[in-house]
């Protein structure tokens, strides 16, 4: 029934994307390089940011949300109607792992977020002595999770390195989840 009432609303071919993670993680700089802006200057999130972007003939709007552990409790006020979740994890922040496991593991439990796809981009990857993508998959518990499609991959925000193929997927899920065309 929930992926009727999304087909229904989804006529315009667009979605909603929110992109999480704890703070520091890369996100808005990964909406900067996917809007060809300029990276080098951002700072960090209080609050969102909304982008959006025309792909592969849907349109995409990106919500880059704020991941300070005392803005995180109002992360629950952007999960409605949410197509996608897009995880981002400092491929260099070993230490905070574990949190970032938690923090996921909470968002997965939430009603709003049923039903959506999630990309997890391990960002920082071309930074010497980052974790690997199976350490940050081992390390989020990723082979667990059965309440959502989900999908791994390693990227750089600077260089752009994966952030166009995660964005392939997220619409390729979504033409086969959401749409009826």
């Amino acid at each position: 029934m929930l992926s009727i009432l999304r087909k229904s609303r989804l006529k315009d071919k667009e979605m909603r994307v929110l992109m999480l993670g704890l703070d520091n993680a890369g996100k808005t700089t990964i909406v900067k390089c996917i809007m060809k802006e300029d990276v080098n200057t951002v700072s960090p999130t209080l609050g969102f940011i909304i982008k959006t972007i025309d792909y592969q003939g849907y349109k995409l709007n990106i919500w880059d949300v704020g991941g300070q552990k005392t803005l995180r409790s109002y992360w629950r006020n952007y999960f409605e109607k949410t197509d996608a979740l897009i995880w981002v994890v400092d491929a260099t922040d070993r230490f905070r792992l574990d949190n970032c496991t938690e923090e996921l593991a909470g968002l997965l439990q939430q009603e709003r977020l049923l039903g959506a796809s999630l990309l997890v981009l391990a960002n920082k990857t071309d930074v010497s002595g980052c974790m690997t993508v199976d350490e940050i998959r081992e390390g989020l518990k990723l082979d667990e999770i059965q309440t959502h499609k989900w999908k791994i991959l390693p990227c750089s925000a600077m260089t752009g390195e994966n952030l166009f193929e995660g964005l392939d997927w997220v619409v390729a899920d979504a033409k086969e989840r959401l749409f009826l065309y």
